[in-house]
């Protein structure tokens, strides 16, 4: 049936403006990010856009998405979430272009991504990448490109110059618990080529890039183990917000919303955490900041409370209060859209009770977007209101007792978030 909306067609990627002059390379060197802009509208028929103007389908007031994995998008699994959002409250899905394994979702005509193969596992076949879009836009369904930046194994091992480096042996790549390779956040070629992925997804038809991945590894042992030639005496958050906002001055002529996914931790937390991500160093470096406020991933007594993922609304109610107090004070602060846990780790199972009480704790605080994990991909669909429902009333206009009591900064349990 939708592809009855469609006008069938074989069409090829645009090429995007923005070529990445280390393709052929791995040799590390300072590069200044290029800039990119979206191709004109080809005056294509309405009902299929083969080069899409930008943005196709305009940001939502307020954003309520849901993650598309990789093999979602790739099978029928799509075409079911389309379906939700065309009837509940959902009005955007965040769908991977490149995953955390380093594999693109389509054919690319990015030099590097061509070089390094990374288009080359069950990539989408064209015509079926451009029915989603166009699908998308004919029900006003806002696409944003995930696009993994850091954790990028495919990358780390085919450029190892770009990789970080063990301290005892440099010419060897530091691996993680699970023995995978991570890329050196100092390296300008890394973030050049996801900005070039992001000039191409652009142009191809969505309307929001958001970067993850957008930070150092998580395991202390890292600054034993590694070594970082291109520190030049900078601290992790320095260079991870100089790297965001060159990427996003790179992508600004696109005119899409640049975003970036932080640890939940980050809205609390006044330490880089290790990881390069403290609030005020990056919170004005996007136009959207994503904190990935899952209940499961604090500690118990975190904001004193015994069991935060038995929790779910205080959490977020505390914490969304501490991002807006913390982002009041920096000018042109990023709109703050939070992750919510749809998924089940530990106790309680999570339901729509859980997910809507994460829900509202972000609307008591006046956040009116969010947006829904879960790794698989499979939603609880009661949690979800229908679409043309009423909208929730946004109640901060009336101002709330502070808390009677300091909250306890949270930390971190073993179990660390994507």
């Amino acid at each position: 049936m939708l592809r009855n909306l469609i006008v069938a067609s074989t069409v090829l990627i645009a090429v995007p403006h923005l070529m990445l002059s280390q393709a052929r390379s791995g040799a590390p060197q300072a590069v200044e990010l290029k800039a990119c802009a979206a191709d004109a509208d080809s005056g294509a028929p309405p009902d299929s856009l083969i080069h899409p103007s930008a943005p196709l389908v305009l940001t939502p007031v307020a954003v309520r998405g849901l993650y598309v994995n990789r093999w979602a998008a790739l099978g029928q699994k799509m075409w079911q979430l389309i379906g939700v959002a065309r009837t509940t409250e959902v009005n955007a899905l965040v769908i991977d272009v490149k995953d955390d394994r380093g594999y693109l979702l389509y054919k690319s005509r990015v030099p590097l991504a061509r070089a390094i193969g990374a288009d080359t596992f069950m990539p989408m076949r064209a015509e079926r990448m451009r029915a989603v879009l166009d699908t998308m836009r004919l029900h006003n369904i806002y696409p944003i490109a995930r696009i993994v930046v850091v954790k990028d194994p495919l990358l780390a091992e085919q450029r190892l110059a770009w990789a970080i480096k063990r301290s005892d042996a440099p010419d060897k790549p530091w691996l993680d618990k699970n023995g995978t390779p991570w890329l050196d956040p100092h390296q300008d070629g890394v973030w050049q080529y996801a900005a070039d992925l992001a000039c191409e997804a652009v142009q191809l038809g969505f309307s929001e890039v958001q970067l993850d991945y957008v930070r150092f590894p998580d395991e202390r042992r890292l600054w034993r183990e590694a070594t970082f030639p291109l520190a030049a005496g900078r601290l992790r958050a320095e260079v991870i917000r100089q790297q965001v906002m060159k990427t996003r001055e790179a992508l600004r002529p696109l005119g899409v919303p640049f975003t970036i996914d932080v640890f939940g931790l980050t809205v609390t937390d006044t330490t880089d955490m290790g990881i390069g991500q403290k609030w005020e160093s990056f919170v004005d470096a996007a136009d959207v900041v994503l904190p990935m406020m899952y209940p499961s991933h604090y500690a118990a007594g975190s904001y004193r409370i015994a069991r935060p993922n038995a929790s779910p609304y205080d959490v977020i109610d505390r914490g969304m209060e501490d991002a807006k107090r913390r982002s009041r004070s920096i000018p042109n602060a990023g709109k703050i859209v939070p992750w919510y846990q749809d998924f089940t780790l530990g106790k309680p199972r999570y339901g729509a009770v859980e997910i809507r009480a994460q829900i509202q704790g972000g609307y008591d605080n006046g956040i009116m977007s969010w947006i829904l994990w879960n790794p698989r991909s499979v939603y609880t669909l009661s949690a979800l209101r229908p679409r043309g429902a009423p909208e929730p009333i946004d109640t901060t206009s009336t101002p709330r007792a502070p808390s009677a009591e300091k909250h306890r900064e949270p930390s971190q349990p073993p179990l660390a978030p994507r």
